[in-house]
């Protein structure tokens, strides 16, 4: 009965604008489900299981940073990709676009979370496997932070490899949030400021400025107190709250938001870069 069924290039190309699988490939999954769509659809899906499996372990370092305000909340997303090509792509920013409005629209805050949600009938790990085997490359979220706050901003530096979201205190100030949320994202701070600055990177910025201060030939009695002064140096340059103001640098970014108002302050950033 199989061998009776005819595949006509209609149906081969309406599965193609369905799936945006190659031709060959739906005319394989219609021949080998009878005609049936929907079973030609899960032979493909299938397939993308396939190729997702087999792209686990590649590096998936292009794609799409988005950042996105909706009230008094922001979203900061990364899909990942493995090309720069598939990640220009309208299927590939417009899934990044829905994949954002659905953390708003559902209130998710976690990868886990977005990943287990419904898309369009099914989940978007399913979407996700779809869309790995469409471009034939890894696809995966890589990346989810929510900012609630009185004034949110979002900050997508153009091509989409960079992006911030800042968060305010007070209400009101969005045009000084754009320009804290651009420092972000040009300065890469590791830190909101010096008391959130981690154990770890503290310990390991004086042990290398001890070596320094003793490669320079300075007592080893005195490299620790070396070590100190030139962490105060680290904070100011890696702190986004003590960080010279781009763009006026005789300023920190601190003093920058108290010329708008003397209690103004950063509640939260959060930073994304493909590749890092």
């Amino acid at each position: 009965m199989e061998a009776t069924v005819k595949i006509t290039a209609a149906q081969v190309n309406e599965l193609r604008q369905k799936t945006g699988a190659g031709m060959m490939d739906c005319k394989k999954a219609l021949v080998e489900a009878a005609g049936d769509f929907d079973a030609a659809i899960d032979l493909l899906r299938k397939q993308g299981q396939k190729v997702a499996a087999k792209r686990s372990d590649r590096d998936a370092a292009e794609g799409m940073v988005l950042g996105k305000v909706n009230g008094n909340k922001a979203i900061l997303l990364t899909l990942s990709c493995e090309t720069d090509f598939v990640a220009k792509t309208d299927d590939f920013v417009g899934f990044t676009n829905a994949l954002v409005d659905l953390a708003f629209e559902n209130n998710l805050t976690t990868v886990d979370a977005l990943v287990a949600a419904s898309y369009k009938g099914a989940t978007v790990a399913e979407a996700i496997t779809e869309l790995t085997g469409k471009t034939g490359e890894k696809v995966e979220v890589s990346g989810l932070e929510i900012i609630e706050a009185p004034t949110v901003v979002a900050y997508n530096h153009p091509g989409n490899r960079v992006g911030t979201i800042v968060g305010l205190n007070k209400a009101g100030f969005e045009e000084m949030g754009r320009d804290v949320a651009m420092q972000a994202a040009a300065m890469a701070p590791v830190a909101l400021n010096k008391e959130s600055v981690s154990d770890e990177i503290i310990a390991k910025e004086i042990e290398i400025g001890k070596e320094l201060a003793i490669q320079e030939g300075k007592p080893a009695d005195m490299a620790e107190k070396i070590a100190q002064g030139r962490l105060g140096k680290f904070f100011k340059e890696n702190t986004l709250m003590e960080q010279a103001f781009i763009k006026d640098n005789k300023l920190s970014v601190a003093q920058y938001l108290k010329t708008g108002d003397p209690e103004l302050t950063v509640t939260d950033f959060k930073r994304f870069s493909l590749g890092a």
